[in-house]
């Protein structure tokens, strides 16, 4: 039987700050905006090739805005990926070299904090 993530909730403050964030500075693609009745709103995006989405609105989550940590993303390059939010406006981290991966931070405009790692080379 395979068990696979698929959704992460992001609780954020104002929805459509965060859709211009992440679809249009971060780069994920928007997939769905759809209001289902007054007061449930219902946000996708996902990340050039990942299988998870992200899934923020109205009525989605009961979690405080800016509390969700440690989402981390694999990339193929740390160095372009920080440099991709750069170009875009996100402050981001300097890359941290690890023995277990490359690490790139940053966070959304409420605080939401995400972790790019490119994995270390395969023997």
């Amino acid at each position: 039987m395979d068990w696979k993530i698929e959704l992460i909730a992001v609780p954020v403050t104002d929805v459509d700050e965060a859709i211009e964030f992440y679809a249009n500075k971060v780069g994920f693609h928007l997939d769905q905006d759809y209001t289902v009745t007054e007061g449930l709103r219902f946000v996708q995006l996902t990340p050039p090739g990942s299988a998870c989405s992200i899934a923020f609105g109205e009525g989605i989550t009961d979690m405080a805005p800016g509390s969700q940590t440690g989402i981390q993303v694999v990339v193929p390059d740390a160095d372009a990926a920080r440099q991709h939010l750069l170009d875009h406006g996100v402050e981001a981290s300097d890359v941290d070299d690890q023995p277990w991966g490359r690490f790139v931070f940053f966070q959304d405009p409420d605080g939401n904090k995400w972790a790019l790692q490119q994995l270390p080379p395969r023997d």
